[in-house]
């Protein structure tokens, strides 16, 4: 979570000072034993420390405390990095509503503007289009940089100018939490049209699952249903991340098998040109969840003495598409649609269109530091197969077209537009 989209701590939670300064401390030590970069925690970082807090120790409310621990962790200027209640029920948009935003100009001063609205999401029920302008939550007016949250469980308005320029409210309903989880609205994960002259269409919203058995599936088939195809456009538009499926949209991108990648954990120094190739690889996503299982056994060794484990495509064979594939990206594609981009680029297998990606692609975990509160931190890096670290890194796309909101709530899909008239460009050329 960021400055912003923290979520609301229980307002029953009492804290003493003491219970703030042991949290403080439990933070700290989390950090400095499990951080992925020991290196940002530099004198730079100690001195933050110090200039935060007497905030910290003095916040008066509990929601006071959670924003002054995020105001402090934003000095590190990672992502997968928060701080939050565990009774937390409240998320960001992209999260409880399957919608993603920017922030810009309008006849009703700077606002936010809905950017993906992912079919089958939250936000995609209610009738939210991409371009909608929003204006309020609740009745309480929203204005960038502060960013909308939404109660789990709970219907939500929200005000908005849609398409007609015209104000109207918007029932959202958030889906209710499952047990200690936070649990949300799962958008239509894959969709796929024909575009006409063998043209094909795929467009993935997310890879939910740790292994995406489910996602993996719903790709093949999705892929098999365009039938007889020459080129190929992947969107992945607003595409957040999740598991370890993005490896079946990598390996529809080259016929064999070839290393995508690995994460590093903190403290393993590897020297990665030597040593890399004796990692242990994944290649091969299973098409039922019940041999999980099996593959658990398999790389729980490696898992558990902390040894990488290299990402590597599954060799699907020849397709007819292949060379010819663009990949729609935005600021919105993030982590594991970030390995895709990476992938492609670094084996030239695909044209990349649209806005630079998001740059945030870290592994993390979250740690109890007392008194209900949780700390998120990222634990390891990610290194393709060049060895490049995508965080921090956007990747810049090969034909930069930016999301044009204004022509979007006329109808207009630029960036999909250019992606489809590019390869049909390039396939007029391949016949001549």
């Amino acid at each position: 979570m960021t400055k912003g989209q923290s979520a609301s701590t229980a307002s029953s939670v009492q804290l003493s000072t003491r219970d703030r300064r042991v949290i403080l401390d439990n933070v700290l030590a989390a950090l400095k034993k499990r951080f992925y970069l020991p290196e940002k925690l530099d004198d730079d970082w100690r001195a933050a420390v110090e200039r935060h807090r007497s905030t910290i120790e003095g916040a008066e409310t509990a929601d006071n405390f959670e924003q002054s621990m995020s105001d402090l962790l934003a000095e590190l200027h990672t992502s997968h990095l928060g701080f939050f209640h565990g009774s937390a029920r409240r998320a960001s948009s992209r999260a409880a509503l399957s919608a993603t935003y920017l922030a810009d100009e309008t006849p009703f001063g700077k606002r936010w503007i809905f950017q993906d609205v992912h079919s089958g999401g939250a936000a995609s029920i209610a009738g939210i289009e991409p371009g909608d302008i929003l204006l309020n939550v609740d009745g309480r007016d929203i204005t960038p940089p502060e960013h909308p949250v939404f109660v789990m469980g709970k219907q939500t308005v929200l005000g908005i100018v849609g398409k007609d320029d015209q104000r109207r409210s918007v029932a959202v309903e958030v889906a209710q939490p499952k047990g200690k989880k936070l649990h949300f609205v799962e958008p239509t994960l894959v969709q796929s049209r024909h575009l006409g002259d063998g043209l094909g269409y795929l467009k993935v919203a997310m890879f939910p699952g740790m292994v995406g058995v489910e996602v993996a599936n719903e790709v093949s088939c999705a892929v098999d249903k365009l039938g007889k195809i020459d080129s190929l456009i992947i969107d992945l538009r607003g595409n957040t991340g999740g598991g370890i499926g993005a490896l079946r949209v990598m390996s529809l991108l080259t016929p064999g098998k070839v290393p995508v990648g690995f994460a590093l954990p903190k403290n393993v120094t590897s020297k990665l040109d030597s040593e890399k190739r004796q990692f242990r690889r994944f290649d091969n996503i299973p098409s039922s969840k019940a041999a999980l299982w099996l593959l658990a056994l398999q790389f729980a060794p490696a898992m558990l003495a902390k040894r990488p484990i290299v990402l590597q495509t599954e060799e699907l064979g020849e397709k007819p598409f292949h060379g010819r594939i663009n990949l729609l990206v935005d600021r919105h594609t993030a982590s594991a649609a970030e390995m895709i981009v990476a992938f492609a680029r670094e084996n030239n297998l695909a044209r990349i269109i649209g806005e630079k990606t998001a740059g945030r692609l870290l592994s993390a975990t979250s740690v109890k530091v007392g008194q209900g509160f949780r700390l998120a931190l990222p634990t390891g890096a990610y290194y393709t197969w060049k060895g490049t670290v995508l965080e921090g890194t956007p990747i810049e796309p090969d034909e930069r077209i930016e999301f044009d909101w204004e022509q979007t709530r006329s109808g207009i899909d630029g960036q999909l537009e250019h992606a489809i008239e590019s390869l049909r460009t390039e396939r007029a050329r391949w016949a001549s």
